[in-house]
Formats: structure tokens, C-alpha cells, sequence
């Protein structure tokens, strides 16, 4: 309906959505056609590893119970660099990536360019 009505935006968030859409590059691609030139994408999810299952699954919705069970489905985590490829593919550039890291000692969220482990965010533009 967006498409339709040719509404176009400067800042596209989409914070945890893509690992619960079942076709992210035809969303992805959604997303690219409502963003204005020179503008600003950011995705975050959860990367697909056995870290990601037992923080994510495990951690988040079974023993802290941040989330409801059954919230994620491990298979439809994505990798880092499948999340790049994603955005590239509908024309957009990767500009920034960088992980969400909890430290249980702050009980707090940190950034961090190298641990992309489980939580990540990336930023992209369309030019």
C-alpha cells in the first residue's frame, strides 16, 4: 500500500524483523523502493550460530524469559555477511555493522565493531 501511494521515507528501522519475515530479501527489497535517495536503512536480527541459539533461545526466552518461548526460529537467524549480501542485492550500501553485547557484570548492552556473535546491527544507504 506504501508502494501505491508513493510514500517515500528518510529512515527505514527495521529492529528485529527480518529474522521473522519469510522472504528478507523481497522484504529487503520492499524496504529499498520506500527509502528516499541519500536514505538511511538500519536492520538488526540475530546471527545464525550454535552461540546465538543457546543466548538467544535458550538465554533470552527460557532461562531470563525476556522474550515469550517460541519467539525465534533458529533457521531463520541470519549471518552476517547473508544480511549484506540482502541489502546489496537491492541496491542499497552497507555503510555500518556492528554487534549488540551483553555484559552480565553492568547488566547492560554494549556496541562492538568485532563481536557480531549473536545480536548485530547493520546500516546502509541508497544512493
Amino acid at each position: 500500500k506504501l508502494l501505491a501511494k508513493k510514500e517515500f521515507f528518510d529512515v527505514i528501522l527495521n529492529m528485529e524483523v527480518v529474522e521473522h519475515v519469510p522472504d528478507p530479501l523481497n522484504y529487503l527489497r520492499t524496504c529499498s523502493k520506500l527509502l528516499k535517495n541519500n536514505g538511511l536503512m538500519t536492520c538488526s536480527t540475530i546471527n545464525r550460530n550454535y552461540k546465538s541459539y543457546l543466548w538467544a533461545i535458550i538465554g533470552a526466552e527460557y532461562i531470563m524469559k525476556w522474550l515469550p518461548k517460541k519467539t525465534h526460529e533458529w533457521n531463520k537467524f541470519i549471518k552476517p555477511e547473508e544480511l549484506s549480501s540482502f541489502i546489496e542485492k537491492t541496491g542499497l550500501k552497507v555503510i555500518d555493522k556492528s554487534g549488540f553485547v551483553f555484559n552480565f557484570v553492568k547488566w547492560d548492552w554494549n556496541l562492538s565493531r568485532e563481536d557480531l556473535s549473536v545480536n548485530y546491527v547493520i546500516s546502509s544507504i541508497k544512493s
